[in-house]
């Protein structure tokens, strides 16, 4: 965790040069008043402003992003779309650090092994963008997990404590030696939890260096080890909420509950990789990707208990070729083309749980999921104007059996996108884009907890329309962006659960997803030195989704026309920032959440809610050399009762998770 004071200073150089702010998730610095798609930049201030042990607050700011925690650990994530499809993990979304991609050939990302502290900026590309990073039907996000070469701080160190036995603590240094840059991190966090079997902990380390081995030409690794443990709760009824919202999933007649058998994860995994990036010319520049992980998972559940060994391995390579940046011309271009190709083996064993402990084996399979794509993006800006026209042609496929050799292949899927902008004047941009997503089941869908290979489920596909606004004032103190979409997909994934809680999926047909997102921003006080407010903040973001199944008949009920089960319709994001004398600042958020529906009949829904969140902190006067901060802060300060990840299609009513109460916590930060 940064100094919240010194994320603020960064935050308040990017607004007053909003136009100036870059974006890199298109293999070549863009600015973001330029660029063509909805993007969304997540800067260091942003995560800073934040509790910091989660991502999950600095993430659902976004707007047209949803994210949920049922438990410390336990995370969902969503762009513009339905948590149907992302009971443990997330699905139909690709997650990158820089080149490498954190997502597996299955489909599966594990982004709860990441520790918060160590992200130091992310980029969200809304709705399918498959040209150039293959098969999405949500979006893609963009990670760097390291600061940026010649960064000034050398030495890093993180404490925090919070209600509900939290505990977060980080370090980290990072040296520059002339053409060689080396980081180093290790991050620790555990929690009990609220509710009863939510206690987590993580042991994280990573290391990332740069090697510049002559101008133009750089070497860059990126390794992590993530230990992570957290326990499953489950999910109760209305009543047994009511009743006692703290409580884990009950045993009952049928059987043994959460406590009883001691549901949880168990994730330990190495990931890395190499990048070589070479720079021609100042016309040609060549990088070269290589990349691997190696996953030990394990999940006792209440009816059963999973171990799976995963192998992932994997390149990505590109070449761009740009007209001479040394001229300026009133036509400008890029061209860029590559080929990534991934694969993760699987073997999974299903035993019989029995408190916690392996009982015989019930099931037992291995799964080879491949991947490859080939993708070409062509960008140009012609005086006002910028074109993109970029496509994939993605290959997917897998195996499974005992032996491995039974074979399913998918068609191979093009997904184009064709974009444009036009800017009216230096800081008012319009753009278009329509664009094909292509999501097929991940592994985890394929082979859900009831051990069942369910070759018959499709991938999603689906074009999507849209148009948006970029907006700012000259000096930067407002800005807005408002994006306009329409995505119509068809096969959607659905999951349900059955009798024992077992989870399955099954295609739902067709979906029309209409949805608004706005953010606008403006400074109330201009940042400055002098006076008792040294600055104040107004930041709104608006979420509409328009979300409906059109097409889904299932078991002889006729679903089409519900609204799509798990995403509510309304979410308003607002927040304030005060700056004050002695580097003290104020930061207070409220959200409001309108009701979801919970199951695919809409016959039950969760209630709509409110929450309020404040923070403090405040920089000591120190060497200018040193850092020090200090935070406090509170979340619910309403003590709203609501669920943060409901349990969509439960068997027996079983919806709910109790999310905490009004909660507390603190810490401090140290740059040297």
């Amino acid at each position: 965790m940064l100094s919240i004071t010194n994320g603020l200073q960064a935050q308040r150089d990017t607004l007053q040069q909003l136009p100036e702010v870059v974006v890199q998730s298109y293999f070549s610095k863009a600015s973001l008043q330029r660029v063509p798609t909805a993007v969304s930049v997540l800067s260091p201030a942003a995560f800073r402003l934040q509790q910091g042990a989660s991502l999950l607050p600095a993430l659902n700011t976004v707007p047209g992003i949803r994210m949920e925690e049922r438990s410390p650990g336990s995370y969902r994530l969503s762009i513009r779309g339905s948590l149907l499809r992302s009971p443990f993990g997330i699905r139909n979304i690709k997650i990158y650090a820089d080149d490498i991609p954190l997502t597996d050939a299955g489909g599966n990302t594990y982004l709860n092994l990441v520790d918060p502290d160590v992200i130091y900026r992310a980029e969200v590309l809304k709705g399918p963008d498959g040209s150039l990073f293959g098969a999405n039907s949500g979006g893609v996000v963009r990670l760097d997990l390291a600061p940026p070469p010649n960064d000034t701080h050398h030495l890093q160190v993180n404490l925090q404590g919070g209600s509900y036995g939290l505990f977060h603590g980080s370090i980290g240094w990072q040296q520059q030696f002339k053409n060689y840059q080396v980081q180093v991190f290790q991050g620790y966090q555990r929690a009990d939890g609220y509710r009863q079997n939510t206690a987590m902990k993580r042991s994280y380390t990573q290391t990332a260096q740069r090697w510049e081995y002559k101008p133009g030409y750089a070497l860059k690794l990126l390794a992590f080890y993530s230990d992570l443990s957290y326990l499953t709760p489950g999910g109760l009824t209305l009543a047994q909420s009511q009743a006692n919202p703290r409580s884990a999933r009950p045993s009952s007649p049928a059987g043994p509950g959460a406590l009883a058998q001691k549901a949880g994860i168990y994730n330990r995994t190495f990931q890395g990789g190499l990048i070589h990036e070479a720079q021609f010319s100042p016309r040609l520049q060549h990088v070269l990707a290589v990349f691997g992980a190696n996953t030990h998972f394990e999940n006792p559940f209440i009816t059963n208990y999973e171990a799976r060994d995963e192998n992932t391995a994997g390149f990505r390579t590109y070449l761009q070729w740009v007209n001479n940046p040394e001229q300026q011309s009133t036509f400008q271009w890029k061209w860029l083309n590559g080929v990534e190709w991934q694969q993760t083996s699987t073997d999974v064993i299903n035993y019989g749980n029995r408190g916690g402990k392996r009982d015989t084996v019930i099931a037992a399979d291995k799964l080879k999921a491949r991947q490859y794509f080939f993708f070409t993006r062509f960008h140009a800006t012609v005086n006002n104007f910028t074109l993109e026209a970029a496509a994939s042609l993605n290959y997917y496929g897998y195996s499974y059996n005992s032996n491995g050799h039974t074979n399913i292949r998918f068609t191979p899927q093009l997904m184009p996108r064709l974009s444009m902008s036009y800017l009216f004047t230096p800081l008012v941009t319009g753009r278009l884009t329509v664009s094909r997503g292509y999501s097929p089941p991940a592994t985890a869908e394929v082979r859900a907890s009831n051990n069942v290979i369910n070759t018959s489920l499709q991938p999603e596909t689906g074009w999507n329309y849209e148009a948006g606004i970029r907006a700012a004032t000259r000096r930067g103190r407002a800005s807005i962006d408002a994006a306009f979409f329409y995505y119509q997909m068809q096969n959607a994934i659905v999951k349900r659960l059955d009798s024992n809680s077992e989870e399955y999926f099954v295609n739902a047909g067709g979906v029309h997803q209409k949805g608004i997102e706005v953010l606008g921003a403006w400074w109330l006080v201009k940042p400055g030195q002098q006076g008792l407010l040294r600055g104040i903040k107004w930041q709104e973001g608006y979420t509409f989704s328009d979300f409906t199944f059109s097409d889904y008949i299932s078991s002889g009920k006729n679903y089409s026309g519900n609204r799509l089960t798990g995403v509510p319709q309304h979410v308003l994001v607002s927040s304030l920032l005060w700056q004050l004398p002695a580097s003290v600042t104020l930061y207070t958020q409220h959200t409001f959440t309108s009701r979801i529906p919970l199951d695919d009949a809409n016959s039950t829904y969760a209630g709509s809610y409110h929450l309020l969140q404040a923070g403090v902190s405040w920089k000591l006067p120190l060497h200018t050399r040193y850092s020090l901060a200090l935070r406090a802060g509170a979340d619910n300060l309403l003590d709203v009762k609501y669920s943060l990840g409901n349990d969509l299609n439960a068997f027996g009513n079983r919806f709910y998770n109790p999310a905490p109460g009004r909660n507390y916590f603190g810490g401090i930060s140290l740059q040297l």
